[in-house]
Formats: C-alpha cells, structure tokens, sequence
C-alpha cells in the first residue's frame, strides 16, 4: 500500500486541475520486462512490474497504468524505455497504440503519453551516476524513470510498419555480408597454406573468377599441373594473370596440400557461393521494402545511389529529423579521416609517420554499399564529378582518396534530397564551378580538397553549399576516371581577403569537425573542452577550451597559452602565418574571399 502523502499528492493534483506527473522507466529483455513508475517528487506512484513478453505480460502493463490514471484522474506519463537490442519494438509498438483513441486504450482517455527509447550507454551512465556500480533490473528502471522525470527526454516517432518491415531486412542483409566477411578472411587463411601467392597477385580473393578459379584448381599442386589452355576456360579470368598464375603456382611455398585440404578449400567456396547467393536474395527483397514505404525520400534519384543503396540509407537513417544538418549524418555513418602512423603498406614499405584513413565507426553496411555508389557516382553525378575532379587535381596519385570525399558528397545530397522532399535536379547548382569562385579561379596547392560550404542554418534544396571534406581520406581501391574541369592557378600573394568576412562564414565548429578534434572535446553547451591540437599530440589532457557561440578558442597551458578565432586556429594547427592560413581556408572550405563589392573595388 502506498504511504499517505500519495493521497495528498493526489488531492492537491486535482485542486489544481493539473495532470499529474509520472515518470514510467522500463528495463527490456528478451523474455520480459520490468517497469518503475514515479512522481514528479521521485517517490513512488505504483509498485513495481514485471511483465512478459506477451499478451497477457502487456496486459499486466496496461492495468498498471489505467490504475493510476483511475488514482490520479488526469495523468501525463512520460516513458523512459532502456532498449535491449531488438527486444523493444514490440513494446513500443504496444505503448503508441494506447495514444490512439478507440482501442483498448479507453480507460487512458485522460493521460497522456511521452514515449522515448533512450540509448543504452547514456542509461547506463546515469545509472551509473545514481547507484553506482549496482546493477539490477530494478535499478535499471528506476534510473530510466528518474530520466524521464529530470531531462524530459524527446518522443521516439513511431515507425510505419513497412518501415519497420525494410530495417528487419537491412539487419539480415548486414548479418549476411559479415558472414560473408568472415568466410573471405577464413578462404585467405586456407590459401596461406596452400597457394599464399594468390593473394600477392589478386586483391579480391572473394571475386567471382577468383573463386570459380580456386574450386577448379584449390591447391597450387593442381593449378601448377594445368596449362594456359585450361586457364583460358575459367569465365572472366584476365589473360594477362594467366602466364603469372602458373609461374607462381610451380613455385609456390603452400606448405600443405593433398586431398583433404582441396575439399576444404572446395567447402569454403561453396559456402562462400551459397552466401552471395542469399545476399542476392536479400537485396531483392530490400528493393520491394522500400518501394513499399509509404512515403517516398527520392533516394534512389540521385546519380550512383541505386536501388539498394537507397534502401540501406533509408533503414539505417530511419527519421532524417534526426539529423541537425549534413555534418551530423557524415558523423553518423564514419566517412571522415582519422589519423594513423603506423604499419606497412602492401609493397612492404614502411608506412609515413602521419597519415589518414577512413574511419572505422559507423555501420559497416553502409560503408560497403556507399563505397560503391562513390564509384558510380564519380562518372555519372554531376555534383560528385565535379567533386572528383578537384581532389584529383591535388591527389593525382591517390585517387582513392577522392572516393572518400565522392561518399561524403552522396550524404550530403541524401541530406539535402531527403529534407527538400524532391527528387534530385542535376541543374539545380553549377556544380563544376562554385558561384563565387566564377570570377576569381583558386590556386591549386598540395592541401586536401574541400568540398563546397555548408551553413547548418541553410536551406536543404538540393543543395546548397556543404560542409568540407576531410584531409586525406583512404580506402582500399582506385578508380581510373579522368578527372576534368581543372581550375588554373593564380598567384594567391594577390588576393584581397576580408579576414571578418571568412570568420562570418566560418564557424569554429566546423573547423573541429574538420580537423576532427570534435569527438575529443567534451562538455554540454557551447562550451567545450579536450586535449591541445597545438602542443599535445597525445590526445590527452583538458586543457584546451572552445567556445562554439563566440567562435574562440584557448589553450590555458602556460607553455601553450595559444588563442584566437578560426583564422588564429588553423594557423597554429598547421603552423602558418595569419594571411597564409586565411589563404588556406579559402581553399580548403571554398568560401567567398572577400564581398563581391570589395574585390570589384580591389580588383
């Protein structure tokens, strides 16, 4: 039985006419759930549930808040649930069904309900901060309803059921091309003991006339005993590969081979058949979920993205809302460089002190299927094409690194098509030459290429200026476009540059994205604080101080002491004069030197 104060509370919430406030948090898993509920005085408003989940486990539920609402009259719940994986749909399913009128809901009439499914590590940490290292499923849902309570969380939309429908399937999808990651690793190990030359000579083991090639001849013994005739008949085996393959094959250092290792060879390639098979499969099943959807995102409109890119953007991005601006999706899915300095390269070469390559975090199957559609897109998106070109112009012998950008490129035109809720115009924007660079053509310098600027407070119509690409990205692969529309050189020493006006178009936040130092800075707020880009390389310490309103920053080291705006900023990072690095941010986020009335009376 509830205290006494429960009355009074109660009394005192309907003289007011005010709907009582509960907080509702649930601790999910897989066979059940358990559930606190608690008022705005963090006391208790029910006891606590533990439910099924099953009919009778949500019926148990729904009794449980008609009974307050029956205690209360007028109720407002705002519902915290800790998702355990996938173990939460259907119980958000089930509570956005009370919010409609009509049901089996009729009892709830006079509450209302705010629905949100946290994620699980910002649960964690706050009940860390509560109860500190106790755990139990009991705490796990006072912490949540005690969330509710304090931060007021946002509602989780409800998803549409062919959308739910199209993520289910993406999730197979991602499970199978994992799967199929693995078997690849597993065919490499094997081959390292029979035929370990194979992988000097071909990048892509997991290539359809690779392993047709491989289950014909699975050891280098057999392969050696064949001859050129016998290699030709293999489907879409490159004839200049031939005479190669035999020659390593007779001189191959495969330690293991006989009967037993050809069928295991053999199994992993049938196994690897029955994979791409069922990823097939999938991807056609992927196609129909999208199309289903009941409201078009015209995705698939732009050039590059197909059919299947389109529906795993779709899954995985679920509500663009979601998203403050391009930045935030770029962040969300990894295509952006981090900077690594150690390892060799496949020649065997040691590997420079700096360098960058793409990032590792975001959904992998994303990254597998955007990768691909970067390489489409460089020859058929006039805005990736245009793209390509210029960081081709500065990385004439990287050109994998203009994929990394090309990629970053398709998410800003998801971003921007998605919002607008039109489909892609290819004469939307001149894209081969950005407006303001019209009358004043950039020197081409050695510095990584940007993309074209971006305000988080601009319109998405399809695209209007975007954030900047990241120095330096790598990935595997290379593309053999010819890149076209190269800008001429000019001589930067005769610029006119109006130092407020780039720092009005600049914010400092993202100059950190850029330099991707924003995941190391912590803080809610404007204000933010991380270790020094200036005089640590380490990544360690606090000292470093950024104020994203005001666009300043600080280091309040005393062997540091830097300080300044944007300008200040990237010349101690990159250690530049003012003017140089002024020069430098023109170029590497292409924006406007000076006002058009300036330069003409400068001109």
């Amino acid at each position: 039985m509830l205290p006494h104060q429960t009355s009074v509370s109660q009394s005192a919430g309907s003289q007011a006419g005010q709907p009582q406030l509960i907080g509702v948090g649930i601790d999910t898993s897989r066979y059940g759930h358990y559930a606190a509920f608690l008022r705005d005085d963090l006391q208790p408003a029910a006891a606590e549930l533990q439910f099924a989940e099953s009919a009778a486990g949500y019926a148990q539920l729904r009794q449980r808040l008609e009974r307050i609402v029956q205690r209360y009259h007028t109720v407002h719940f705002v519902i915290r649930i800790d998702a355990a994986g996938q173990y939460a749909d259907n119980l958000l399913h089930f509570l956005h069904g009370l919010k409609n009128p009509g049901t089996d809901a009729a009892r709830l009439a006079n509450a209302t309900l705010v629905i949100s499914c946290g994620d699980p590590q910002r649960n964690k940490n706050y009940r860390a901060a509560l109860f500190g290292s106790q755990k139990s499923d009991p705490l796990e849902a006072r912490a949540a309803a005690r969330y509710a309570l304090s931060e007021r969380p946002a509602a989780t939309q409800s998803m549409s059921v062919e959308l739910r429908t199209l993520r289910q399937v993406a999730a197979r999808l991602q499970a199978v091309c994992r799967q199929r990651t693995r078997l690849v690793n597993q065919l490499h190990h094997l081959l390292a003991l029979t035929f370990p030359e194979l992988a000097l000579l071909v990048k892509d083991i997991g290539a359809g006339w690779v392993l047709e090639l491989i289950r014909r001849y699975p050891t280098a013994q057999l392969l050696a005993a064949a001859n050129e005739q016998q290699l030709a008949d293999v489907p879409y085996l490159p004839h200049q590969h031939i005479a190669s393959l035999l020659e390593l094959a007779r001189s191959s250092i495969g330690s293991l081979q006989g009967p037993t290792m050809q069928e295991l060879v053999r199994d992993q390639v049938r196994q690897l058949g029955d994979v791409r098979a069922r990823q097939r499969h999938l991807e056609k099943l992927l196609v129909s979920g999208y199309q289903a959807l009941p409201q078009a995102n015209h995705l698939d409109t732009i050039p590059g993205i197909g059919d299947v890119t389109a529906a795993i953007l779709t899954a995985f991005i679920a509500d663009i809302d979601r998203f403050r601006h391009e930045g935030k999706l770029v962040a969300y899915f990894g295509i952006l460089p981090i900077e690594v300095a150690s390892g060799v390269d496949r020649d065997g070469k040691p590997r420079g002190p700096k360098r960058y390559v793409m990032s590792r975090r975001g959904n992998d199957l994303v990254r597998r299927y955007l990768w691909m559609a970067g390489l489409s897109a460089v020859r058929h998106n006039p805005a990736v094409r245009a793209l390509y070109a210029r960081v081709v112009a500065k990385h004439s012998r990287h050109k994998a690194i203009a994929i990394g950008h090309a990629m970053r490129k398709l998410l800003h035109l998801a971003f921007a098509v998605w919002k607008s809720g039109k489909p892609f115009d290819p004469e939307h924007y001149p894209w081969q030459t950005p407006a303001h660079l019209d009358e004043e053509p950039e020197a081409v310098t050695d510095e990584p290429v940007s993309d074209i600027p971006m305000s988080g407070n601009e319109p998405a119509a399809g695209l209007t200026p975007e954030m900047p690409a990241k120095p330096e990205v790598t990935a595997a692969g290379s593309i053999t476009s010819t890149p076209a529309g190269q800008r001429r050189p000019q001589d930067p020493a005769s610029r006119y540059l109006d130092f407020a006006h780039l720092k009005r178009q600049l914010p400092i936040e993202r100059v950190l994205d850029h330099l991707g130092l924003s995941s190391g800075l912590r803080g809610r707020g404007p204000q933010r604080r991380g270790p020094c880009p200036i005089h640590r390389g380490d990544a360690r310490g606090r000292t470093f101080s950024v104020h994203l309103g005001d666009n300043v920053f600080c280091c309040h080291d005393k062997a540091c002491g830097k300080s300044g705006d944007v300008i200040d900023l990237w010349a101690c990072v990159n250690s530049m004069s003012l003017r140089d690095a002024a020069l430098d941010l023109v170029q590497t986020f292409n924006l406007e030197p000076a006002p058009r009335e300036q330069r003409r009376g400068h001109g």
